[in-house]
């Protein structure tokens, strides 16, 4: 069979015949003219070389071939129908969906983590598959579908993708809730004395843009350890006399083991969107997955989608 020639609409067609083993019921069923389903019946005859459906007494007898088609073509039908309708209808506590979502490690703790549980508890069958941001590959691995949703800084987003904006991070200080030196009102002078611990996602950099702003205040961050993840951040600086600038959601919850102050002078912080491709922005499944996250994570400041 040369499957280049293969019409949907003609497999619909096939289904009703075998069906309905009648042409003028068969169109009637499709909504279309007998002589369009003949038409069709011809085309599909071609197509599979065999007859399908011949004369009989009363309508039309099915071929063994034609037998033999019914029990998967249905089978296959059925599957788009599905899939069409799931598309147009979500019922998060019925559906079964996969839902590939790119961000940094930082953000899988503050919004994947605390959006679990809801999505656990409304829609049992739906997977999540994390994945590492790669903004240089993220519009071609969204365009193939390895990728649904991006949760990412919207000013790196390739201008292609729909973004939505989902919150504003601000940094705080963090340290032991018994650090000797720590404590609110502390001076630029002070923080700048402090044993630091910061993140290089590319590894090894023990200067950020935060020590920029530091040298135009005339002051030099003493930073003596370099980690590659935000997420080991609490853990260290629990255990040291350490001290860290961490976006506020990363400790949101541990206050019991941690200080958390504001930093001396400003630091800037950045927002947090999500961001998909087109060709998922009006699947049913896909708008759901996103409410809730907006939903769950928090108000969105006024953000909208582009």
């Amino acid at each position: 069979m040369d499957t280049k020639r293969l019409d949907l609409n003609l497999l619909v067609t096939l289904e009703a015949l075998l069906v309905e083993q009648n042409v003028t019921k068969a169109a009637a069923r499709l909504h279309l003219s007998q002589p369009a389903v003949s038409a069709q019946l011809s085309r599909l005859r071609d197509l599979f070389d065999d007859p399908l459906l011949i004369p009989a007494q009363r309508g039309m007898t099915p071929t063994a071939k034609a037998l033999e088609l019914l029990g998967p073509l249905r089978q296959a039908l059925d599957q788009v129908r599905s899939t069409v309708a799931t598309h147009q209808s979500f019922d998060p506590a019925k559906a079964k969906l996969t839902v590939n979502i790119a961000c940094t490690d930082y953000l899988q703790a503050a919004v994947v983590t605390p959006v679990l549980p809801t999505l656990r508890r409304q829609a049992p069958g739906v997977r999540v598959a994390l994945r590492n941001l790669d903004v240089a590959h993220l519009e071609a691995q969204m365009t193939r579908g390895d990728v649904d949703l991006a949760l990412m800084t919207p000013q790196i987003a390739p201008a292609s993708l729909r973004t939505r904006h989902l919150f504003d991070e601000h940094y705080v200080l963090i340290g032991r809730r018994d650090h000797p030196q720590l404590r609110e009102g502390i001076t630029v002078q002070t923080f700048a004395q402090l044993e630091h611990v910061i993140v290089s996602l590319r590894g090894g950099d023990f200067v950020t843009p935060v020590d920029d702003a530091l040298a135009g205040l005339g002051h030099r961050r003493n930073v003596v350890l370099s980690a590659g993840s935000f997420l080991l951040l609490p853990e260290i600086v629990s255990q040291s006399d350490l001290v860290a600038l961490v976006p506020s959601r990363l400790v949101h919850d541990r206050g019991e083991q941690l200080l958390r102050l504001r930093p001396p002078f400003p630091v800037e912080g950045f927002a947090v969107s999500m961001v998909w491709h087109e060709r998922s922005h009006g699947h049913a499944g896909q708008q759901w997955v996103r409410e809730m996250v907006r939903r769950v994570v928090g108000p969105l400041d006024g953000g909208s989608s582009r």
